[in-house]
């Protein structure tokens, strides 16, 4: 057992509050990580303004970076001291798994979504009850998590924390949808709809692949002009006109495009500014949207519904790095840290567009 600081939201679409909790040792098949960073995705706000109230108080959190404090006695390939990288939770034995496709693996809702382990237990105890955790696997708003292996990824030594974080989500996500699902041809035409963290990561990976053009479409001027920075051919405001826009730049529409935003009412956007027999990958959490059936026949589209980027951390998280490592990833221009203690300042920051990709950051350790 061990005394930590969590983030905590006492309820649906409460604020984080920091409080102090208390650690489970890890069982055999867990490692502990002491959190030194961590990214916050929409996900998390998202999915905390919708928890199931009899599942709070919990503890959200999903890009986790840190250093391994301890391993469970069936543990490999891991040790005390190893830089890593936090995923989502996969059980690693089903068919999806055993395919290499741990993102759709069967058990992934008990793993991720459920408050907990896939056993019904949390690590982690509030003022002697017991504290909702497991988050994709983490929970790692928190100055310490415990993992389960397969959710843990060992990154080199000298890798930033604040860039390895998003790594584990956001960036696989989008690079992941481009690089392992739509595996587009060089001088594919390619287009971003929505740059933010998860929508400027496939697009990095986009020029990485030798698209041309990529394009990326944002209301926030700031974020058009960094995807502009990171290759992008053109960036380019939402609203009327943009599909003839798209359409003109892309010489008659987009091979590829890729929607991050969630939004229904850029599904129809999305279609029109794809040419016959294009694709279209939608990544954003978000309701139903409606197709027009014989539009997709007609042109032979292809639509897509990608989790994780379709990615198997162990293999894809070091690829990513090694295109950093080229100056072909370079998901640092991303970053902005705030220190934990200010969460609910990068929370607001990422609202409005002040940053991509906000990075929480923690003291040394005895700081808490």
């Amino acid at each position: 057992m061990r005394h930590v600081r969590a983030a905590v939201a006492a309820a649906p679409g409460a604020p984080f509050t920091l409080r102090d909790a208390v650690l489970e040792d890890p069982r055999p098949c867990e490692v502990l990580v002491r959190t030194t960073a961590v990214g916050i995705c929409h996900t998390d706000l998202g999915m905390r303004d919708t928890w199931p109230a009899a599942l709070t108080p919990m503890v959200f959190g999903h890009e986790g970076a840190g250093v391994v404090e301890a391993v469970g006695a069936e543990v490999t390939g891991l040790a005390p001291g190893d830089r890593v990288c936090l995923t989502f939770a996969s059980c690693g034995a089903c068919e999806q798994c055993a395919a290499g496709h741990p993102a759709y693996c069967l058990g992934a809702r008990a793993r991720n979504f459920s408050g907990g382990r896939a056993d019904g237990t949390t690590p982690l105890s509030l003022d002697g009850a017991p504290l909702h955790a497991g988050f994709f696997g983490q929970s790692s708003f928190a100055t310490h998590t415990v993992v389960h292996r397969r959710g843990v990824v060992k990154v080199p030594s000298d890798l930033p924390p604040q860039v390895a974080a998003p790594l584990g989500c956001s960036g696989q996500t989008g690079a992941g949808t481009v690089l392992n699902r739509l595996r587009p041809e060089p001088g594919s035409a390619l287009v971003v709809l929505g740059a933010g963290g998860v929508g400027l990561s496939a697009l990095m990976a986009a020029v990485a692949a030798g698209c041309d053009p990529v394009v990326a479409v944002d209301p926030v001027p700031s974020r058009r002009a960094l995807a502009v920075a990171l290759g992008a051919r053109a960036a380019l405001e939402p609203g009327d006109g943009l599909v003839a826009a798209l359409r003109e730049i892309t010489g008659g529409g987009a091979h590829h495009v890729v929607e991050t935003t969630g939004r229904a009412d850029m599904a129809r956007p999305a279609l029109a500014a794809l040419r016959p027999r294009g694709e279209l990958a939608l990544l954003g959490i978000g309701g139903e949207v409606a197709f027009d059936v014989m539009g997709l026949l007609s042109r032979g589209v292809r639509v897509h519904g990608v989790l994780e980027g379709d990615s198997d951390p162990g293999r894809f998280v070091p690829e990513l790095i090694a295109l950093r490592a080229r100056g072909l990833f370079p998901i640092d221009r991303l970053v902005t840290t705030f220190p934990f203690e200010d969460i609910e300042a990068a929370v607001a920051a990422m609202r409005d567009g002040g940053a991509v990709k906000p990075v929480l950051t923690f003291g040394e350790p005895g700081a808490v």
